[in-house]
């Protein structure tokens, strides 16, 4: 409230004067202390400010140098180099603002206390002095005697100065009372709304900043959808690669195979092998050191850290030997000698030892070739790569993703809710049991182990077809059915949706880990469910067999020159044509690696290059056909290609029923419900018929001719290497019976083509044998492609894109049209 004093009051002295005075200098006194207080708060304000800008211009240095670590990443270098030019305008902003603050709220706050109210305090000081005099003189005049005259005269010329001087100087000190009152409202409303326009201009031009900034943001909004997908992606792949490794590093703990180092002379970066070898030191003191060595370029070089120049130890190996060094106390050495030098060298083991001096020697013999071959190596890497493989000429089909496979899988009855607690529309799977998921529930499968449970998001990661199939023929009404049997007997209360975490977590361990509503089956109700599965093995086997014969393939048309005996050794038709398949092994064919390498397998030389030109032969074949080519007789088998025999499917009374048992028939029988009910029961997923040849149920899904189940019993762990009594692993079972889809399956899986049976025989040389020349394709490919992958190095596992192309379009044919690869048979199953 605004304290103003009156003119005319105050010549009067009034006590209401006088206590107005008082009030005046009270809140002048608290005003005061207000604005000193005001002013201080202001200065903190303005050092905190400068505080902060100081350190945010540290935080965009960091953004700044982010950005230049991330040159290589364009999306990320642009982006922060237009957040941190923003950010740094924003800190010019903040500058601006403190200054305003301090010329609004400090300097002229400051010059009004300074100025203005120091001029009331002097005022104060006279208006007391005079006060005083005035009312000593009052009081002298009140005292003069009458009988002294001269007293008299002289208190009263006294008290009329004094009045005098009194009302000029009452009168200047309400003046600047009231100017004082008067001047406080403007001075501090003048600052406050400088201060208060100092923002505004602030926060406007924050705001107009921003919204230059916002479609780069609403972009990268958008683009950050996509990295969340990809990143869950990479998640994915990474997750399968790492799986990957550790069933290799399994694999080679089982094998004790501590190597899988190979000699490739024709590898891209001109490195035909490389590891890490103990060197002895030629000094006097022979010491050993382990160094990093590599065969390249016709030379034997080492190198201690990955920078340095490599040190030539062989300037050229064709002037040199190598031999095993046994006459000293160290294992595993050899020993490279040259005209001028030798160097001795310890591996370590004695596969590494071995495989460095094939190398060395392969390398020798590969430094005499012909130079000539330099010049077809190049025409052959820069022939063009592979067209379509699918035959009808139209896209190639890729994984199932998104919508669309979310659509399909919850159209299986039971799916549109979570498996165990109900939640609908669920959005995760576990695809080795077969179920759908809510977000939490999938959460806890996750925690429970990949050995329990396999979680896949349904809208972020990619399925491939024989997964969709998987899920599809199971799902959540199959797998209650099975894993709580028992719940209702044992009143087991089932979660629902928006119960605690505990809860739901203690349901799922008691349902799928512990199994406690499991029904047990007795051995009367075990034995009655493996004799159904077999007979209904049976049924399936009769019906295939009563089915009308299908038309044999066209006898092919004979080129000029070509006989008709030549002819008859392409069995079967390939999906390829002889321009797909040149340019296939053209592509894979890197310095004429076919050509080069014979093959392992018992009783074929060059097969390589034979089953180039057999699959070149059935190609170029099937592509020339006759107008009347079905009026001819089919081709005859070739009598010197013997089928083997595959395995019989015989049932008899076995000596004890158990749940793997019920998990070997339901197998071949292609029952996957009745498949996850013996693996519930505690079947072993790699279990062995010791009655039957030792063979697997995996085996017997081969046997059964589903891809599906095969890729069920692989989900859940089984050994896709195991091989039966006669040496055969599922890949020579599927190669056997022409199962092109399962061939493909069982390598996208790590199967080894380059196990032998008890015959001495391959996946590959049995599928030569039979002309097969999809399989002999597709194991060919593969076995290039791991020679290339391990050519860039032991951790590449991405292999090459032409390669997954092609297994893709395999795949698909085999799951979405399997008469397409398996057009006949090519072994009839033997049944009693």
């Amino acid at each position: 409230m605004k304290i103003t004093v009156d003119f005319e009051e105050c010549l009067k002295d009034s006590p209401r004067f006088r206590a107005t005075i008082e009030e005046v200098e009270g809140d002048v006194c608290e005003l005061e202390s207000k604005l000193d207080k005001l002013v201080k708060l202001c200065i903190g304000m303005i050092d905190a400010g400068k505080a902060y800008n100081a350190a945010n211009k540290q935080f965009v240095s960091g953004i700044r140098e982010l950005a230049l670590q991330s040159t290589k990443d364009e999306v990320i270098e642009s982006s922060l180099t237009k957040f941190a030019e923003s950010l740094q305008e924003m800190i010019n902003y903040h500058t601006i603002l403190f200054d305003q603050a301090q010329r609004s709220i400090k300097t002229q706050l400051q010059t009004f206390v300074k100025d203005d109210i120091r001029k009331f305090k002097e005022a104060k000081k006279h208006f007391d002095k005079v006060s005083e005099e005035k009312e000593g003189a009052l009081i002298k005049n009140a005292q003069a005697p009458r009988n002294k005259q001269h007293e008299v005269e002289e208190a009263t010329n006294i008290l009329t100065a004094t009045r005098k001087c009194f009302r000029h100087i009452v009168l200047d000190y309400v003046l600047q009372i009231n100017v004082l009152q008067s001047k406080r409202r403007s001075e501090i409303l003048k600052s406050m709304l400088s201060f208060m326009y100092a923002h505004l201009t602030f926060f406007h031009q924050g705001y107009d900043l921003f919204s230059e900034l916002q479609p780069l943001m609403k972009q990268l909004g958008g683009q950050l959808d996509q990295l969340v997908v990809d990143a869950a992606k990479e998640k994915r792949d990474m997750e399968q690669k790492h799986s990957t490794i550790q069933q290799k590093a399994a694999l080679q703990d089982f094998s004790n195979d501590d190597t899988k180092l190979e000699y490739n002379v024709d590898a891209d970066n001109g490195i035909a092998m490389e590891g890490y070898l103990f060197k002895r030191a030629s000094n006097a003191f022979k010491t050993w050191n382990r160094r990093w060595f590599s065969i390249q370029n016709n030379q034997l070089v080492y190198q201690k850290k990955f920078k340095d120049n490599p040190t030539v130890v062989v300037e050229d190996l064709r002037l040199c030997t190598v031999k095993h060094c046994e006459d000293i106390e160290r294992r595993f050495c050899f020993e490279v000698v040259s005209p001028t030098k030798s160097c001795m060298m310890q591996a370590d083991s004695e596969k590494l030892r071995q495989a460095w001096i094939k190398a060395v020697q392969s390398s020798i013999a590969t430094a005499f070739r012909d130079k000539g071959e330099e010049g077809e190596k190049l025409d052959r890497k820069s022939s063009t790569s592979t067209g379509s493989l699918d035959s009808g000429g139209e896209l190639k089909e890729r994984p199932i993703k998104g919508e669309s496979l979310l659509q399909k899988v919850l159209a299986i009855p039971g799916n549109t809710c979570c498996c165990d607690c109900g939640q609908p529309d669920p959005r995760w799977a576990s695809i080795n049991l077969g179920i759908t998921l809510c977000i939490q529930c999938s959460g806890i499968h996750r925690s429970l182990g990949v050995h329990f449970s396999k979680v896949r998001s349904l809208t972020l990661d990619t399925w491939e077809p024989e997964l969709l199939k998987l899920m599809c023929e199971l799902g959540n009404g199959a797998i209650n059915q099975i894993y709580e049997a028992r719940r209702e007997e044992l009143a087991s209360r089932k979660p629902q949706p928006g119960d605690p975490r505990h809860e739901v977590e203690a349901y799922i361990k008691a349902k799928y880990v512990d199994r406690r509503f499991v029904r047990r089956p007795s051995d009367e109700e075990l034995r009655s469910k493996v004799v159904s599965l077999s007979k209904q093995e049976k049924r399936l086997s009769s019906s295939s067999e009563h089915l009308p014969p299908r038309p044999p393939p066209p006898t092919p048309k004979l080129r000029a020159g070509q006989s008709a005996a030549g002819g008859m050794e392409a069995r079967r038709d390939s999906l390829f044509c002889a321009d797909e398949l040149d340019s296939l092994f053209s592509y894979f064919d890197k310095s004429a690696k076919l050509r080069s390498i014979k093959s392992k397998d018992s009783g074929i030389q060059n097969s390589a290059d034979g089953s180039r030109e057999m699959l070149a032969a059935a190609a170029s074949n099937n592509s020339l056909m006759d107008a009347d080519a079905a009026e001819r007789p089919p081709m005859a088998m070739p009598a010197a290609l013997p089928p083997p025999s595959p395995c019989k499917m015989v049932f008899y009374e076995p000596k004890e029923y158990s749940s793997g048992l019920q998990l070997y028939w339901a197998a071949c029988a292609r029952s996957l419900p009745d498949m996850a009910e013996a693996l519930a029961h505690g079947a072993e997923v790699n279990w062995v018929n010791a009655e039957e040849d030792k063979r697997t149920p995996l085996i017997m899904a081969v046997q059964g001719g589903s891809l599906v189940t095969c890729e069920f019993l692989l989900q859940n762990a089984a050994h896709v290497n195991q091989q039966d009594a006669q040496g055969r692993a599922p890949l020579h079972h599927a190669t056997m019976l022409g199962h092109t889809g399962q061939v493909c399956l069982f390598l996208k899986r790590g199967a080894n083509q380059n196990a032998a049976d008890i015959d001495e025989k391959t996946p590959l040389t049995i599928a030569v044998e039979a002309a097969n020349a999809d399989i002999v394709t597709l194991l060919r490919l593969a076995k290039m492609n791991e020679e290339m992958r391990e050519a860039e190095g032991p951790y590449s596992q991405s292999g090459d894109e032409t390669y997954q192309d092609i297994f893709q379009d395999f795949t698909h044919m085999a799951s979405n049209d399997p008469d397409k690869l398996n057009r006949y048979q090519q072994y009839d199953v033997q049944r009693p």
